[in-house]
């Protein structure tokens, strides 16, 4: 190695530490002051960045004030149940659209696009309309519910399942299957890193999702950790140590999960080709 190399390499390892810096800088602060007073959360000092007394009692009061056990249930049962769907039926969708011929396959797979085009906002008074019409508002079905079908997955795993070649769809053909078999058996464990991917960004936009939970379920009962958050600020006066608390509180088990899973996630985002 040149010694031009190496001070290339040096730069960009800089350039590396420094991203990392800024990018883990918001959750260290969030940490801190989820251990501070009220005064020291909002005062202007920046150079006062550690709390003088750590206080966990900012945690307790969070913990009495807010069922972190059912919020935990219900955003997890959400995540998972979506995360089903869509991963069952997008690859059978995107399969159909990819291999399958049918009388008006183009037409209905232009309609799937025109819906990823189309803001998930346009969507919320139909499918609430729905939900109100089954009964279903303030349970965990209404909050699976627009997770139900994924335009986004149907489209992500019709261009694994084009990828792969015509041929060893034909030699299962020859061998004797037929498209169950061959779906399940041949097609599905070669896009198994695009179900994945589709699973990943699955979970993570339904944990993010803040405006659904908030119309559709009223009852602190099934409220989810993202609405539980929203109704913690308060329209006058926010406290920020105990909102920082209670935020700590709910990003936790996605952090663990990242971290478990650190190989996977990274291999699905390469595959795919796709940003967050």
């Amino acid at each position: 190695m040149t010694v031009r190399n190496k001070v290339y390499r040096v730069i960009i390892h800089i350039f590396l530490i420094i991203g990392s810096f800024i990018m883990i800088m918001p959750f260290v602060w969030m940490v801190l002051t989820s251990f501070k007073s009220v005064t020291e959360a909002t005062q202007m000092n920046p150079f006062v960045f550690f709390p003088t007394k750590w206080r966990i009692e900012n945690y307790l009061d969070v913990i009495k004030q807010n069922n972190f056990l059912r919020l935990y249930y219900n955003t997890f049962s959400m995540i998972f149940w979506r995360v089903v769907c869509a991963v069952a039926f997008s690859s059978m969708a995107g399969y159909a659209f990819a291999r399958l011929n049918f009388p008006g396959r183009d037409f209905c797979f232009g309609i799937v696009l025109f819906q990823m085009m189309i803001p998930t906002q346009v969507f919320i008074i139909p499918q609430y309309l729905m939900v109100d019409k089954l009964g279903a508002r303030n349970t965990i079905f209404a909050l699976v519910f627009p997770g139900l079908v994924s335009a986004f997955g149907t489209f992500l795993l019709r261009q694994f399942f084009k990828s792969i070649p015509v041929e060893l769809e034909q030699a299962a053909r020859i061998d004797g299957c037929n498209i169950g078999q061959t779906f399940v058996l041949i097609m599905l464990p070669l896009v198994r890193s695009g179900m994945v991917a589709l699973s990943i960004f699955t979970a993570l936009f339904a944990f993010k999702d803040l405006m659904w939970p908030l119309i559709v379920n009223s009852s602190p009962d099934y409220a989810t950790l993202a609405s539980a958050l929203a109704k913690i600020q308060s329209a006058y006066s926010v406290k920020y140590n105990i909102l920082m608390a209670a935020s700590v509180l709910a990003i936790w088990p996605m952090i663990l999960i990242y971290f478990i899973f650190q190989r996977q996630f990274m291999q699905s985002v390469t595959t795919s080709g796709l940003t967050m």
